[in-house]
């Protein structure tokens, strides 16, 4: 990945988590809702681009106003646990900054996984960055809770 674990505002990013073999290693232990959703960078191929629609296809059409009710701490005590499926070919250009800037509120966690797709785009064009005809997708579920 781009930017390295410390490198990151630990405020609102908890390192990466690369496994969940030791039992249960959630970051939200009281889940309140688990949303999904895919993104993908037809060209460029910019795994954070197609990180970054994925979050927000995960959590666009969500509005908890009760959440200061049924949070100690309210909005900024949430924690997510995000999961983000992308190909291994394309994993280390991702910029975990940029997709946790997708979340308005609460602290992240973040476990990536190899997965999503590469499918053609049938066409690269050296305008829009293209390198090659690859079309990146990626899966994103995110877990919110407290």
């Amino acid at each position: 990945m781009s930017q390295s674990q410390t490198d990151l505002d630990t405020t609102r990013v908890m390192p990466l988590s690369s496994s969940k073999e030791d039992g249960d290693s959630r970051h939200a232990r009281n889940v309140l809702f688990v949303e999904c959703g895919f993104g993908n960078d037809s060209h460029g191929q910019s795994s954070t681009k197609a990180a970054v629609r994925a979050c927000r296809n995960a959590i666009e059409f969500n509005s908890i106003p009760s959440i200061k009710r049924l949070v100690p701490g309210g909005y900024d005590a949430l924690k997510l646990d995000v999961i983000l499926a992308i190909p291994k070919k394309y994993q280390d250009g991702l910029d975990l900054s940029a997709v946790a800037a997708v979340f308005p509120y609460g602290e992240t966690r973040f476990t990536i996984q190899d997965g999503g797709m590469i499918a053609p785009s049938g066409i690269a064009i050296d305008s829009l960055g293209d390198k090659t005809e690859d079309m990146v997708v990626v899966c994103a579920s995110v877990t919110v809770g407290h």
